[in-house]
């Protein structure tokens, strides 16, 4: 039985469309004046956890038997599909705001993997995968902790883990590898881990890909990819392995002379090999150096998301934020994509690295959806303070954001917003 969860408050600019008294259906919400990324401004009702239909604005009653639809209004908003996180750390995120080393007593995981869940659900990402490290000191207590997590956050986020064991080849990988198969008994979703630490990283990749195999899991493994002869054996080793294999940061593809990573770049997509990459910086067991040539993977046909990686954590990123919609604009400001692509890497891409079905702003999809204040893409991607989020068809996150500027007759003059109503002396 589902654990109960706190019912949000309503936003303060929705107002039921009836009076009646009677209960309203929590699943029935009304999205009215939504800007779309193609320009148009529309109604958009939800229901069932999905887009019931889409409509020009002010053409949308509630819907059949419903009298009381909750309505919220998105004017000067927005809205776009909901990104997703593919690439956290949830064991160690927040793990800098305490002096000493890191904790990782299974209370103390859970309290750090559920408020970075929560923080990243505030910026957006309605769906996170969490790499945890199992084996060593940890044993599969902090995996439990993420289990526990990520039942106590059932609709709200989606949270699904990555098991991750150090090592798993020779004498010393005999107990990595008993401990990640009891880590995908546990409910770990994900096969993954980080070759590069093994002293065997072809056996190491083979191990993980054989478990992957037993039990019907994606992969999804840490590499720098700097080594092209150790890159080209696991494209060729991933090759046809369903559901899927994932690799990154893989900032160390940039490094590699030209051909070299146009090869590798070839060799991974013939692969179906995803690669994340992470504009913000590297994680834990990866070089923080630079990031992974987008415009050359995406040019191979490689698909390419882009994740967070650390949240504030003591090892690799104090200063983290865990914001999907800062993934996106670094990659249109340092890697040159059209902003329409950098946030696809951001949404659909890391959607379908998670294994989640495509969100499209249309009748019939999944009813995970982001509103951001502002009119186009690239002034959302640049001033993202304001937004909204939806999961499973209603309002589960709410930011807000006013700009204000004092009385002036430059600010008369310029029409410069003033969101909110006091006045600045």
């Amino acid at each position: 039985m589902p654990d109960s969860q706190p019912q949000p408050h309503p936003p303060s600019n929705s107002s039921n469309s009836s009076g009646s008294s009677g209960q309203s259906d929590p699943a029935a919400l009304l999205l009215c004046g939504a800007r779309l990324t193609d320009g148009r401004t529309v109604d958009v009702r939800l229901g069932g956890g999905r887009i019931e239909a889409v409509g020009t604005a002010g053409s949308l009653a509630p819907g059949p038997a419903r009298t009381g639809a909750t309505r919220v209004d998105l004017n000067g908003y927005l809205l776009l599909p909901a990104p997703a996180e593919p690439h956290a750390h949830g064991d160690t995120a927040l793990s800098a705001e305490r002096p000493g080393p890191v904790s990782y007593a299974p209370d103390d995981v859970q309290r750090r993997v559920t408020e970075a869940a929560l923080l990243q659900l505030g910026h957006g990402a309605t769906a996170v995968r969490a790499h945890v490290r199992v084996g060593d000191v940890q044993g599969l207590g902090a995996l439990g902790a993420v289990l526990h997590a990520r039942r106590s956050l059932r609709g709200l986020a989606e949270l699904t883990a990555v098991a991750m064991p150090r090592l798993l080849t020779g004498a010393a990988g005999a107990d990595g590898l008993a401990m990640l198969r009891d880590a995908i008994k546990m409910g770990a979703s994900v096969v993954g881990g980080c070759p590069d630490l093994d002293p065997d990283p072809a056996g190491y990749v083979e191990a993980v890909l054989e478990v992957a195999s037993e039990h019907g899991c994606p992969v999804d493994l840490h590499t720098d990819a700097s080594d092209p002869a150790r890159l080209s054996r696991l494209a060729a080793m991933a090759g046809g392995l369903r559901p899927g294999v994932t690799i990154g940061p893989c900032a160390g593809l940039a490094r590699l002379p030209a051909e070299a990573a146009s090869r590798a770049a070839d060799q991974l997509a013939a692969a179906g090999v995803t690669v994340v990459c992470l504009p913000q910086g590297g994680c834990c067991g990866a070089d923080r150096r630079g990031a992974a040539p987008v415009r050359l993977l995406r040019t191979a046909g490689v698909r390419v998301a882009a994740g967070s990686g650390a949240l504030r954590d003591a090892a690799s990123n104090p200063v983290g934020r865990g914001d999907p919609l800062e993934a996106a604009y670094l990659l249109a400001s340092a890697h040159a994509l059209r902003p329409e692509d950098a946030y696809e890497a951001v949404s659909t891409s890391a959607r379908a690295v998670l294994g989640l079905p495509e969100v499209r702003v249309e009748a019939g999809f999944p009813a995970e959806l982001l509103a951001v204040r502002g009119d186009r893409l690239a002034g959302a991607l640049s001033l993202a303070y304001s937004r909204i989020v939806v999961h499973r068809g209603r309002v589960v996150a709410r930011t807000s954001a006013v700009r204000e500027y004092c009385n002036s007759a430059v600010a008369v003059e310029l029409g410069l917003p003033r969101q909110g109503r006091g006045e600045l002396s």
